[in-house]
């Protein structure tokens, strides 16, 4: 199963991709690392992306997931996906490709980039990322008020009720 966590910037994507890999024993791909340097220095500059600046990227992330789906190996993707069409491009079935949307007001995801600071992403770009933001109509949605542990907890929950490993 390829797990995709999608939302904005500050939602938690790395942190709870992180320990979902851990707790299912898979590789976590944040799909920071595959952007290309023109990307970063516009994110750096507080530039949002448009969806030609994303489409290489995104193109990318899709062989990554296809590849891991042709091993039969899981995957914890951190992606922002924030458009449908870009959640098509890599592959969300709601099946064996599930989107768990991380959606936090924009006070709550204020608040969490007041206290981080991410090696690009300018936090400029939140407005321009909830203003980007479809919400998706199936897969995992939870709210991210909770703990990081307990949201991955929820999560595991949410896509196997039994408790089974994924």
């Amino acid at each position: 199963m390829i797990i995709v966590l999608i939302g904005p910037m500050g939602c938690g994507k790395t942190t709870i991709g992180l320990m979902l890999a851990e707790k299912l024993n898979c590789d976590l791909d944040d799909a920071d690392d595959y952007h290309p340097p023109e990307n970063i220095t516009k994110m750096r500059s507080g530039t949002p992306l448009n969806d030609e600046d994303r489409a290489d990227w995104l193109e990318i992330l899709a062989k990554r997931i296809e590849n891991k789906r042709k091993q039969d190996e899981n995957l914890v993707l951190a992606c922002s996906a924030l458009k449908q069409k870009y959640r098509d491009i890599l592959g969300i079935n709601q099946n064996d490709v599930i989107s768990v949307y991380l959606k936090g007001s924009l006070l709550t995801l204020e608040k969490r980039l007041s206290s981080r600071n991410h090696q690009f992403m300018n936090n400029d770009l939140l407005l321009s990322q909830l203003e980007t933001m479809e919400e998706p109509s199936g897969g995992v949605i939870v709210d991210i008020q909770n703990s990081p542990e307990t949201l991955a907890e929820t999560i595991i929950n949410k896509l196997d009720p039994d408790g089974q490993m994924i």
